[in-house]
């Protein structure tokens, strides 16, 4: 394999597919680093396959290549988009959400990638990143052992900011942090013909026991709920960090608790009547994680930018979806004012004082609040694409990233069919 690059996004993810092939089809010679065998961090290993938001108010606000990237990856498989026409402001906000069948997203992403000439390598992770005059060496944990590669720019699309932090630059970690959601699939019964209110009493029970978390069925750290059961598994339990999950310790502790939570949930959901036949089976291999680091940005969107729709010079892309912090009691989200729609300014992708290095999807700098909301998948697409159009750009241009005029930027991903936020 080839060792010297234009751009090495780090992490395949949700992110890093699209920085990816932003980054090549601009004509940067690309490499992305996925520490799994397969693409799509948070869409395909947590199974978290429904990326929304991509429309606001009854338009669109976010498309590019990862609206490409979905929308082609359902027509695919056969699953209908939503319609968009009928969405009312944020009213009933995970119907406008496009659902995805994870590996065939997958495959799709990687055909993309390939015909876009990007060089993939999974198995590897970054161990070293030392910044040198226009670039930077990234040494690589492969199968094989160490490997050196170079570039002249990196994206970090690890979602924990991992490269951020490796090369030296700033990085927070909020903890106590939301909790992560550890998704299966569940069948052989019929929630309609279940006992709700014994089901409800054998949960205390089980609870008082010790032999239950309430979390283990539901958001709701307080009593059950019919979250985890009618939706067959998807989406619907809690599991509250230990410590920090952006360490390879923390994550460990916290694939750990998610597996005995899924244990305590089976073994009881398999006691009650109607359930005898109940079979669980695995729709993801980690535990989706919706917060453990953001950088140190040039610029920090707060929760009143996000909410009120604030307008930046450099704003790159835009963003949609509530404020969503998870926490002991389930999930209020909280509005955005009527008609706003947030922005991303180019300054949130980039580090203090990094020359060579952005950031993209859920690690770009922003406090609790925007974050809760930014880290939702379309925008982490949008932010990607925003992060390798400026890293080419900065590349093309020979300037660091804190010179690179936004309006080129601009231009690159207008080009390549992204939506510009409005009043730039």
């Amino acid at each position: 394999m080839e060792h010297h690059f234009d751009i090495i996004v780090i992490g395949g993810g949700t992110a890093g597919v699209v920085a990816a092939i932003q980054a090549a089809r601009a004509g940067g010679k690309t490499l992305l680093v996925e520490k799994n065998a397969i693409p799509g961090g948070t869409m395909t290993a947590a199974g978290i396959a429904f990326p929304g938001l991509f429309y606001a108010w009854k338009k669109q606000v976010i498309a590019g290549i990862g609206w490409e990237l979905v929308s082609e990856a359902a027509a695919e498989s056969g699953m209908p988009l939503p319609e968009f026409e009928k969405q009312n402001g944020m009213e009933n906000h995970p119907a406008y959400q496009v659902r995805l069948n994870p590996l065939v997203y997958a495959l799709c992403c990687e055909e993309k990638m390939s015909a876009a000439g990007v060089h993939i390598l999974y198995h590897a992770m970054p161990a070293e990143i030392t910044p040198f005059a226009g670039g930077a060496a990234v040494k690589l944990c492969t199968r094989e052992g160490l490997a050196e590669f170079y570039a002249k720019r990196i994206i970090d699309c690890t979602g924990d900011a991992s490269a951020v932090a490796l090369a030296g630059f700033e990085v927070e970690h909020p903890f106590p942090c939301q909790p992560g959601t550890f998704n299966c699939r569940l069948s052989g019964y019929d929630p309609d013909a279940l006992d709700w209110e014994a089901l409800s009493a054998a949960a205390d029970k089980a609870v008082a026991a010790g032999e239950l978390c309430y979390t283990d069925l539901s958001w709701n750290n307080r009593t059950l709920t019919a979250q985890f059961i009618r939706s067959y598994g998807d989406n619907s339990n809690h599991i509250f960090p230990e410590s920090s999950p952006h360490s390879a310790a923390g994550r460990s502790a916290l694939e750990q608790s998610a597996h005995r939570s899924l244990l305590r949930a089976y073994r009881f959901l398999k006691r009650q009547p109607g359930m005898e036949h109940l079979r669980m089976e695995l729709a993801a291999f980690e535990c989706g994680v919706r917060e453990s680091a953001v950088i140190k940005g040039e610029y920090t969107i707060t929760g009143e930018d996000y909410v009120s729709g604030r307008k930046f010079p450099d704003a790159l892309c835009n963003a949609f979806y509530p404020i969503d912090l998870h926490g002991e009691e389930g999930v209020e989200p909280l509005k955005l004012n009527e008609g706003s729609v947030p922005q991303v300014p180019l300054r949130a992708l980039i580090p203090q004082k990094s020359d060579f290095l952005l950031a993209a999807g859920r690690c770009i700098s922003s406090d609790r609040t925007a974050n809760s909301a930014l880290r939702v998948q379309a925008t982490c697409m949008a932010t990607a694409q925003a992060a390798a159009a400026a890293a080419v750009v900065s590349c093309q241009l020979n300037v660091p990233l804190s010179q690179t005029p936004a309006e080129k930027v601009r231009e690159m991903l207008k080009q390549h069919g992204a939506i510009l936020p409005d009043g730039i």
